[in-house]
This record gives structure tokens, C-alpha cells and sequence, in this order.
């Protein structure tokens, strides 16, 4: 458990929490939220024992393994899978107790340790550090390269990894999507969904926060608000929060009016003096509330070129690639105004090569690239922040675009971003990874142009800069291409799909749901392709009596297949029927009249019930994801289609 009890803490002037409470319970997904630089971050280093609060206490199991993502690794010469073994520090140490016991050749303590191995699963940690390098969209043979070997980005994800690869009770995640793709992002929601382990999760993706977790934790004003349900359900609590908080500050207001009124009339009358004076010691006594804030502080857009052609770019039989390496082939793709369009495809399929040959940063192998008189491209990319002036503030950033444009009317554009004040003239270098990222937006959008193009955009982004986003592409008139791992994003902005795989783009008939469905598949004959080309020349060449028997043995192993299959479809039919009954007795208990005294008996057995069937379903539900993913793993083993 971890319980939190009129904590407070200051960073430097700023009070990031206040007397603040919170209890989590083991096993809980809870999901941490609030706007940048409201602490949560704080929060984290709190729990790591690497803050010390100002008042309050932390209490936190002596004996709990925490593990959590760090934010940079050195470039060291270190092979990644070592890196990445490192992270189960229990492994570790029994290693190198056995490697002692060997070499004292004390065979008896060698037994026990390997036991020690056996129990913490000790002889499948390689095969667990390359599933989660599979998993997070590493090649096969980067397991064996130096960190050092790896970019930024791709360190952040073998921190993930290692985190991932600690066999911990508490799991610490801050941002955990920013430097992945979709792919990775839908593996690892699935990984997290099964951890067994108490997660804490920071993130911007609204999808892969409904999905995870079951609890949310709102930072603001200083405190901590611990919300049941996912990110959905949090926002609808919120809402209707701040809607009893306006409607209560709404009638106190009405009562402040009529007291000052009543005082105002009767203060200087004698017969109605002492009435007065109550009245304005009511006023005193009066605890003060505030009014609702809903309002987001962005209310950015993105307007359109005043000119547009028609199509704005196109490619024409092109090759895309680098170094005469071709990734995309005989592509022809034409862009017309208003298109909106999203692109999919596993990791290294050519999503970033696509943008980068329509911006004009790369260009074709072969064919032509063919743009529009009146063309104008906005590009966002991750690497576009690291090219800001850090001297230069945004302010002096637009300036510079439009030296002719007034003071007044850039300081109002900027507002629109959030950088009001001193924070218009601050220079970009003070600015964290997300007001870096909204500068580059706004140099977007000042410069109006009639085709964007955005590579990963929500990257360091928090969810109320995500939603303006959202909004702000949704208003957008001109033509939109989209990569992006947030699924919400995608499915409210954009009206089609593009599949980049397997050297081809063409057209995805079907939505995000479909596209997930098509990577399991993807990846299971992947997988399988790569087991036939690692085999021995001898046995991929066969003779076609072999190839019979082949296909004959693989039949039976499908064949055998079946029961399984047949028991994970019962369990799933099951944890719907038990589901069924749990959201008909939950509907039972909201019934006010439930709660009144004459009802007790029948509340108690409604609510006995609610437990044992509460029960039922979370045992249905593990032996359920116990059996898909033994079912997942015979299927990948085998490369079975089905």
C-alpha cells in the first residue's frame, strides 16, 4: 500500500502539494495526471526516496521492489541485453553468487543458488529481455549492440525495457510513449495490462490511459484526487464536479448579495441593527468558494493558406529511400485539399521516409516529386524542437518570420499557446520538451499553411495541450498527414488510412481496431518467416514429398490447437455473461429507494452478490488471459495464420 497522509512539498518558491492525502491500494493501475510543472514528475521522485517532503509522511513497504523508467542513460559500451538484465538486480546477484560458488567449488551453496534461479524464473531472463525488445520495435541483433550504438530515442526505450524487465511490486512510468510508435504503444498496453504489480502511470495518450488503468489521480490546486475508473470515466466525474462546485459558488453568491443588501437597508435603523450586525458576522464566518474553472489557457488553430492548388503535391512513380537503399517502391500518390489521412505501418516501414520525401527533406530515388503553384507545408518532427534558436524567444521567433508585423499582434497569437507575459520574451532553452514542442507549433500555424504534415506531434505534450491539438486539426480546412501513437488523435482528426508495409503504401480498409487485429497477424508471420530463414539450407530446400510431410505435421499441430482455442472462447464467453450480471446489479444499486431503511435486508444480499460476483469475474478474467496468452505464444511458435 502506498499511503500518503498531509504531505507537502516545495520546489524552490513553488508549493507543489499542500497537506495533500492519497492511499493506493497493491495491485491498482492508477494513472497520474495534472497540467506540466503541477509536480507530478515530483511524485515520482518522492516515491523513489530521492525527495524528501517538506511536512506529511510517505509510508511505503520497507521490502517493496520499486522499478521505474529513467528519462536518459549514458552512452555506454554495454550490450543492450546486459543493459537490460542489469534491470532484475535479484538475477544479478544470484549470478554472481553462483559464478562465486563455482569458483570456490562449494557444489552444495551452487545447488542452492540454482534453485534461487529456478524459483525467480532465472533460465528464461534472455528469452524475456528479447521478447521485450521484440515487443518495443528493436531488430533482431540489436540485443548484441553497444548502448552507445543506439540514438537518443531508441536509449529511452531500452530504459523502458529494463524497467519492464525488474520483476517489481511498484511500477513508476512517466511518459512512457513519448519516443514510440502505435505499434509499440499497442504492445505495451497490452504487456501493462497484465503486470501484476501496482503501476503508476504518467501519460498524455487518453486511449492508452482508458485502457490500462482502473484509478486516477488529478494534481491540481495542491492536491491530490483520487478518481475510480479510467481516464474517461474521470473526465465525466470531473465534469460533474466542477458543475455541483459552480452551481454551489452560484447560490453562496446569491446569499453574499442578499446579506450586503439586507445590511446596506437596515444598518443605521436601531430596531434592525443587531440583525444587521448577524447577518455580517454570517458573511465572516462564511467559507469562501470558488468559481468552476473549465477554461483551457490554449485556444490555438491552425489557419488556412488564403491560396490553395489543386493537387497541392504529388509523387509520380518514386522510389523513396536513402543511399541508394530503396524502402518504399513504385509509390504514386497524389494530395488534394481537404484530405485528411493518417498513416500506418509496423516500425521502420517507411512512415518517417513518406514525410520526409513530401516535405522535401529527402528526396525520391526515382520518379518525380510534383508540387502545387500555391503550395505551402507545415512539418512538425521531433527533431524540429532541437532546431529552435535557444537564445531566441518565441517571440522573437515569429519576428523573425514577419519582421513587419506588430508587437501586439504577435503577443496576442502566442496567448493563444499559452505564452503570456514574460514567458513571450523567455528565451527557448529555459523551456521544457512540451513548451519547446508548442513553439514549434505555433511556428506552424503562423505561417498559415494549406498542407501539414506531422510526425508524432503529442510527443512531450500534456493532455490539455493534446486536447487543443485535437480541436485545433479538427478545424484545420486544409490538407492533414498524421503519424502519431495516440489513437484518440488519430480517430478525431483524420478520415482515412494509409498501410506503409512490405515496401508498399495502399490504401487501410478498416479502423484502429482492424489495424490492431492486422499487426497480431503481421507479427505472427513474421515471426514465422524468420524461424523458416534461420533454419539450416538443408532443410529450407525440401523435396515435395517433405513439403507434404511438413504441411501434414503442422496440420496435427494445429489440429492439437483447437482445445485451447476452444477453452479461451468459453472463458471470454463467461467474463461477458458475469459482466452482464454485474452492470445489471450495479444498475440495481443505484436505486435510491435501495437505501432506505425498510430495504436493508435486500441492500445487504444485493451487495453480497456485487462481491461474489466482483470475485468470480477477476478469477475468469486471469485464468481467461492466462489461457490467450499461452494460446498467443503456441500460434507465434508456429506462425499459424488463424
Amino acid at each position: 500500500m502506498i499511503q500518503i497522509t498531509d504531505l507537502s512539498i516545495q520546489r524552490g518558491t513553488t508549493r507543489l502539494l499542500d497537506h495533500a492525502n492519497l492511499t493506493l491500494h497493491p495491485g491498482w493501475k492508477v494513472g497520474i495526471i495534472g497540467s506540466n510543472g503541477v509536480g507530478k514528475s515530483s511524485l515520482f521522485q518522492l516515491l523513489l526516496r530521492q525527495l524528501q517532503p517538506d511536512t506529511g509522511e510517505l509510508r511505503l513497504s520497507e521490502s517493496a521492489i520499486l522499478s521505474h523508467m529513467a528519462q536518459e542513460v549514458a552512452a555506454t559500451s554495454q550490450v543492450a541485453l546486459a543493459f537490460l538484465l542489469d534491470g532484475d538486480q535479484e538475477l544479478r546477484e544470484i549470478q554472481a553468487q553462483l559464478t562465486e560458488a563455482e569458483a570456490s567449488h562449494n557444489p552444495a551453496r551452487a545447488g542452492e543458488l540454482h534453485a534461487e534461479l529456478e524459483r525467480i524464473d532465472g533460465y528464461r531472463a534472455e528469452a524475456r529481455a528479447h521478447q521485450l525488445l521484440n515487443g518495443l520495435g528493436f531488430k533482431p541483433g540489436d540485443a548484441e549492440k553497444p548502448v552507445a550504438a543506439f540514438s537518443g530515442g531508441w536509449r529511452i526505450r531500452l530504459n523502458l525495457a529494463r524497467a519492464l524487465m525488474c520483476r517489481s511490486d511498484i511500477l513508476l512510468l512517466d511518459e512512457p510513449t513519448n519516443h514510440l510508435d502505435l505499434d509499440a504503444t499497442l504492445w505495451l498496453e497490452q504487456w501493462l495490462k497484465s503486470y501484476q504489480g501496482t503501476l503508476l502511470l504518467i501519460s498524455h495518450d487518453r486511449d492508452f490511459l482508458d485502457n490500462v488503468v482502473g484509478h486516477v489521480v488529478h494534481m491540481s490546486a495542491q492536491q491530490l484526487t483520487l478518481y475510480k475508473g479510467n481516464y474517461t470515466a474521470f473526465e465525466r466525474a470531473k465534469s460533474e464536479r466542477l458543475s455541483q462546485q459552480q452551481a454551489a459558488y452560484e447560490k453562496q453568491q446569491e446569499r453574499i448579495h442578499q446579506i450586503e443588501n439586507f445590511v446596506r437597508r437596515f444598518r443605521a435603523k436601531a430596531s434592525k441593527a443587531k440583525q444587521a450586525q448577524s447577518r455580517l458576522k454570517e458573511l465572516e464566518r462564511m467559507e469562501q468558494l470558488s468559481p468552476a474553472h473549465i477554461d483551457s489557457p490554449f485556444s490555438f488553430i491552425f489557419p488556412n493558406s488564403d491560396k490553395t492548388s489543386t493537387p497541392l503535391l504529388s509523387l509520380q512513380h518514386t522510389a523513396l529511400g536513402y543511399a541508394n537503399t530503396s524502402i518504399l517502391n513504385t509509390l504514386s500518390l497524389t494530395l488534394t485539399p481537404g484530405e485528411r489521412i493518417g498513416l500506418l505501418g509496423p516500425n521502420g516501414a517507411g512512415k518517417s521516409t513518406l514525410i520526409k520525401t513530401l516535405t522535401g527533406d529527402l528526396q525520391p530515388l526515382s520518379g518525380e516529386r510534383v508540387c502545387g503553384e500555391h503550395l505551402r507545408i507545415g512539418y512538425f518532427a521531433q527533431h524540429q524542437l532541437e532546431a529552435l534558436d535557444p537564445a531566441a524567444s518565441p517571440f522573437l521567433h515569429l519576428q523573425r518570420l514577419s519582421p513587419k508585423a506588430t508587437d501586439q499582434s504577435i503577443r496576442d497569437f502566442l496567448g493563444s499557446f499559452d505564452f503570456v507575459g514574460d514567458k513571450a520574451l523567455t528565451p527557448v532553452e529555459r523551456f521544457s520538451g512540451g513548451e519547446k514542442a508548442r513553439v514549434a507549433l505555433a511556428l506552424i500555424a503562423w505561417q498559415r499553411p494549406n498542407l501539414l504534415l506531422m510526425d508524432e506531434p503529442t510527443n512531450h505534450l500534456d493532455l490539455e495541450v493534446c486536447h487543443a491539438l485535437t480541436l485545433a486539426l479538427q478545424g484545420f480546412e486544409g490538407t492533414l498527414i498524421l503519424v502519431s501513437h495516440d489513437r484518440h488523435l488519430l480517430r478525431n482528426t483524420v478520415d482515412s488510412f494509409l498501410l506503409v508495409a512490405d515496401g508498399e503504401v495502399r490504401p487501410f480498409d478498416g479502423d484502429l481496431d482492424d489495424y490492431q487485429l492486422w499487426l497480431g497477424q503481421y507479427r505472427r508471420q513474421q515471426a514465422g518467416s524468420l524461424q523458416t530463414d534461420e533454419r539450416p539450407a538443408s532443410e529450407r530446400s525440401l523435396n515435395a514429398s517433405e513439403r507434404k510431410e511438413l504441411k501434414r505435421l503442422q496440420a496435427e499441430q494445429r489440429a492439437a490447437l483447437r482445445p485451447l482455442r476452444q477453452r479461451v472462447e468459453k472463458l471470454e464467453q463467461q467474463v461477458a455473461a458475469i459482466s452482464q450480471q454485474l452492470a445489471a446489479l450495479e444498475q440495481q444499486l443505484a436505486d435510491a429507494d435501495l437505501y432506505l431503511p425498510e430495504q436493508k435486508d435486500q441492500l445487504k444480499q444485493l451487495l453480497q452478490q456485487q462481491v461474489q460476483l466482483k470475485q468470480s469475474l477477476e478469477q475468469h478474467e486471469l485464468d481467461w488471459m492466462e489461457q490467450l496468452e499461452t494460446l498467443e505464444a503456441r500460434e507465434a511458435e508456429l506462425g499459424d495464420p488463424a
